[in-house]
C-alpha cells in the first residue's frame, strides 16, 4: 500500500465520521422539533385552564381553623355467629368518639424512649 493510498483511506474515513456525526445531529434536531410540534397540538387540544374567578374563595365566615380534639376508639361490634365477616355496613359511621379526657399526653423524660425501647431517650 502506498502512502497516497493510506492518506486517502485515512481521509475518507475523516469525512465519513464528519458526515456521520453530521446526519446524527439533524436526527436529533428533527426529534426535537417533531416532540415540540406534537406537544403543542396535544395541548391545544386540553381542556381551557381555569381562569381566577374559577379558583375558590374563602367563606363569608373567614378561614376554617383546625380543631383539635383527642379521640378513643369504638369497640368493633362481634358478630352473631363468630364465623361470620363482619360487613361495612355493621360499623359505625365513625371509627372513634371523642374523648372524656382532652388533656394531650405529652412525653416525660426519664420514662421509655423511642418505639418503648424503655431506654433514656439517647446515647
Amino acid at each position: 500500500m502506498s502512502t497516497a493510498t493510506f492518506v486517502l483511506a485515512a481521509t475518507s474515513s475523516e469525512v465519513l465520521n464528519v458526515i456521520a456525526a453530521f446526519a446524527g445531529g439533524l436526527f436529533i434536531a428533527g426529534a426535537l422539533v417533531f416532540a415540540v410540534v406534537f406537544g403543542m397540538r396535544v395541548r391545544d387540544r386540553e381542556l381551557p385552564r381555569p381562569r381566577p374567578e374559577d379558583q375558590p374563595h374563602l367563606p363569608l365566615t373567614g378561614p376554617i381553623h383546625e380543631i383539635r380534639e383527642m379521640r378513643e376508639p369504638d369497640e368493633v361490634p362481634v358478630p352473631a355467629d363468630k364465623r361470620e365477616r363482619l360487613m361495612p355496613y355493621q360499623l359505625h359511621a365513625s371509627g372513634t368518639r371523642r374523648g372524656k379526657d382532652q388533656v394531650r399526653k405529652r412525653w416525660l423524660p426519664g420514662s421509655s424512649g423511642s418505639f418503648g425501647s424503655g431506654g433514656i431517650g439517647h446515647t
